[in-house]
């Protein structure tokens, strides 16, 4: 059974997003998420390497609970051929423990990208962390996505939906 967290098909289910690009740590990457009048989000901006930078990032709070359990997400996306990360907050905080999962849709095409709870890595700030417990979906409070390891220059991923596997 699949439980929708995200569907992009209104004004509001993207206007709870917003960005955390390199810009906190004085860089100068930048981005953001829009509602594409054809009814699905945009998540774009451009990378830069400047002051130290290389990553833009935008999140939301979990607006829908997936119930107990859960095996996987799925994102219904559009890429532009680079490689984003999926990440799941178990907690509140702005800087917690961020679990991460790759992915690279392939560029111009709508597919859906499967993402297992064991796919994501515990990181703090880009890092791995050991001796973390396994991602447990149930628990996501916050979900993000996440644009880094030098791929400088614009970039452009559309959503559809991100939906929980139970």
């Amino acid at each position: 059974m699949k439980t929708p967290i995200c569907r992009f098909d209104t004004l509001e289910a993207v206007a709870a997003w917003y960005a955390i690009d390199d810009r906190v740590m004085g860089g100068v990457s930048a981005s953001r998420m829009v509602l594409d009048p054809k009814g699905h989000a945009v998540f774009s901006g451009s990378l830069s390497l400047v002051n130290n930078g290389g990553f833009a990032s935008v999140r939301s709070p979990v607006m829908a609970s997936g119930g107990a359990g859960g095996s996987a997400c799925l994102l219904t996306v559009r890429g532009d051929g680079k490689r984003y990360k999926f990440s799941i907050r178990t907690g509140p905080e702005f800087d917690g423990i961020s679990y991460q999962a790759a992915l690279q849709p392939p560029a111009g095409e709508w597919t859906v990208i499967r993402l297992a709870a064991a796919d994501f890595v515990p990181t703090w700030r880009g890092r791995v962390v050991d001796h973390m417990p396994p991602l447990d979906l149930s628990c996501a409070a916050q979900i993000g996505l996440l644009i880094a390891d030098r791929q400088l220059g614009p970039f452009k991923l559309d959503l559809r939906v991100i939906e929980l596997v139970v």
